[in-house]
C-alpha cells in the first residue's frame, strides 16, 4: 500500500517540509512541498506540525492532511489507468495541489528551480544518483545570473536559440565581464537544463542542439620544476605551520594528487602489498580507487612522519609564502584575482603569487612526462580519463611529441650503436 509520510531534514526558523511517498520498498519518491515550517514547531511522533502552537500551524497541518489525501487520490486513479509513477510525477501533483501549472515548467527560470529541487535523483558523472554540492552550485548560479539578465522580462525555454545564447555570452562577457572559460561554462549549463526539460516533453526551440558552451584551453601552465622543488626543499623556514605547509608541498608534488585528497592522507593510506609499500586513496572528485608506489623521494620527505592536516585554504594561502621565501619569483604570465574588477585578470606575476594546491599534481605530471614512467600510469595516478586531457592538463603540443620521438629514436640508435661495439665475431684459426 503507497504511503505519504512528512519530513524535514534541516532545522531552523523557516525549514522546507518534505513529502516522501512511498509506492514499495523499491519506488520511495521525495520532493519539496513547498510549505516552511519552525522546526521547534514539528512533531516527529506525527509527522506534522503541532497544531497546539499557533493558528498558522494549525492551518498547515490541515493542509498536510489535504495533500497527503490529494496524493493518494492521484496515486490510485494514474496507477489504475497504467501511468508512470516517479519523482516527475510526485513533483507534478505537488505543483499542481499547490495552484502551479506544468505550463510554469516552460518558463527557464522556473525550470532551473525545478532542476537545482531534483539535483538529488539526477545522474551524476560517477554514474550515481545525485549531484555534488559543487554541481549543485553550478545550477544556483545559473539561475541568478539568468534572472540578472532577464529582468523583467522572463523566457520561455522554447525560445533558447542561437540568438539567445549569442545575446546571453555577449552579456556575460561585456557587462559582467566574466571570463571566457567561466561564461562558456554558464552556456553549458545552460544548455544541460533545456536539454532535460526536452526529454521531459517541455517545448524547445529546433536550434537548441546548436546552442554550445565551450571551454578555453589553458594557455598558462603553472607548475614548480625539479630545480625549484630543490630550491624549496634546501630553503630554511623557522616558522612551524610554513614548515609544515613546505612538506605538504613536496610531498604533494611527489605523488601527484588533488590538494583535497592529499591533505585527507593519513598512516591508514599507506600499505604494504607484494613488498612493496602504497599510498591508497579514493580520488573525490572521480571516485577512482588509486594506488601509488611510495618512492624513496617520498620516504625521504616523510622520514619525520606526515605533516600535520590543514585546510586546503590555508595550503593554498600557506605554500605561496615558502616559495616566497625560497626564491621562486620569476615573471610568470598567469591569471589572478583583480582587487577593482573582482575578476581574473591574466598578466605576468611573480611565480610564487601563482602558486595554489593545483600545482601539486600539475609538477608530478609534468616532470615525470617523457622520463621513464610510461604515460598511462602517470594519468592512473593523476587520474587524467584520455590521454587528450594529460596532454592539455600538462601543457603540452604536437611539437613536444614530435621532440620526444626523435629523442627516443636516438636513444635507440645509440643503444644499437653500443650493442655493436659490444659484439666480438669469433675468428677463424689460421692453418699457416
Amino acid at each position: 500500500m503507497a504511503t505519504v509520510k512528512f519530513l524535514l531534514q534541516k532545522k531552523g526558523e523557516k525549514a522546507p517540509i518534505y513529502l516522501r511517498f512511498s509506492v514499495n520498498r523499491k519506488n520511495v519518491f521525495k520532493r519539496k512541498t513547498g510549505f516552511f515550517v519552525n522546526s521547534d514547531r514539528w512533531s516527529t511522533k506525527t509527522n506534522l506540525p503541532t497544531s497546539q502552537n499557533t493558528p498558522e500551524n494549525k492551518r498547515l497541518k490541515i493542509t498536510l492532511e489535504k495533500l497527503a489525501t490529494y496524493i493518494n487520490e492521484q496515486y490510485n486513479h494514474d496507477y489504475a489507468d497504467g501511468k508512470t509513477i516517479d519523482g516527475a510525477w510526485l513533483q507534478q501533483k505537488i505543483n499542481a495541489f499547490n495552484g502551479q501549472s506544468n505550463e510554469d515548467l516552460h518558463r527557464l527560470t522556473n525550470y532551473i528551480q525545478h532542476y537545482i529541487e531534483t539535483s538529488d535523483i539526477r545522474q551524476n558523472a560517477k554514474g550515481g544518483i545525485g549531484l555534488s554540492r559543487s554541481r549543485k552550485n553550478d545550477f544556483k548560479a545559473l539561475l541568478r545570473i539568468v534572472k540578472e539578465f532577464e529582468g523583467k522580462a522572463p523566457t520561455k525555454i522554447k525560445n533558447v536559440n542561437i540568438a539567445y545564447r549569442n545575446k546571453f555570452l555577449r552579456w556575460l562577457l561585456d557587462t559582467k565581464h566574466y571570463s571566457k572559460g567561466y561564461a562558456g561554462r554558464i552556456i553549458s549549463n545552460l544548455k544541460t537544463v533545456c536539454t532535460d526539460a526536452e526529454l521531459n516533453e517541455i517545448p524547445t526551440h529546433a536550434q537548441l542542439k546548436k546552442v554550445s558552451g565551450f571551454k578555453v584551453k589553458n594557455e598558462t601552465v603553472i607548475y614548480l620544476t625539479p630545480e625549484e622543488l630543490k630550491q624549496i626543499e634546501e630553503t630554511y623556514i623557522t616558522a612551524p605551520y610554513l614548515a609544515n605547509a613546505k612538506k605538504w608541498l613536496l610531498f604533494g608534488c611527489n605523488i601527484g594528487q588533488r590538494g583535497g585528497d592529499l591533505l585527507d592522507i593519513t598512516e591508514h593510506n599507506f600499505v604494504t602489498r607484494n613488498g612493496y609499500r602504497y599510498i591508497e586513496l579514493t580520488q573525490k572528485k572521480t571516485g577512482k580507487s588509486v594506488a601509488i608506489p611510495v618512492s624513496k623521494r617520498t620516504k625521504e620527505i616523510l622520514k619525520n612522519g606526515l605533516p600535520y592536516k590543514i585546510s586546503l585554504q590555508k595550503f593554498n594561502d600557506y605554500i605561496k609564502e615558502v616559495c616566497r621565501l625560497a626564491g621562486i619569483d620569476a615573471p610568470t604570465t598567469g591569471q589572478l584575482i583583480d582587487p577593482e574588477t573582482k575578476r581574473y585578470k591574466v598578466g605576468e606575476y611573480p611565480k610564487y603569487k601563482l602558486v595554489s594546491s593545483h600545482i601539486c599534481r600539475r609538477s608530478f605530471a609534468s616532470n615525470n612526462f617523457g622520463n621513464d614512467i610510461p604515460t598511462s600510469i602517470l594519468m592512473r595516478i593523476t587520474g587524467h580519463s584520455s590521454e587528450k586531457m594529460f596532454y592539455s592538463y600538462i601543457g603540452k603540443t604536437s611539437f613536444d611529441f614530435a621532440q620526444q620521438m626523435a629523442e627516443y629514436l636516438l636513444k635507440q640508435e645509440k643503444e644499437e650503436e653500443q650493442r655493436a661495439q659490444m659484439t666480438i665475431l669469433p675468428g677463424k684459426a689460421s692453418n699457416q
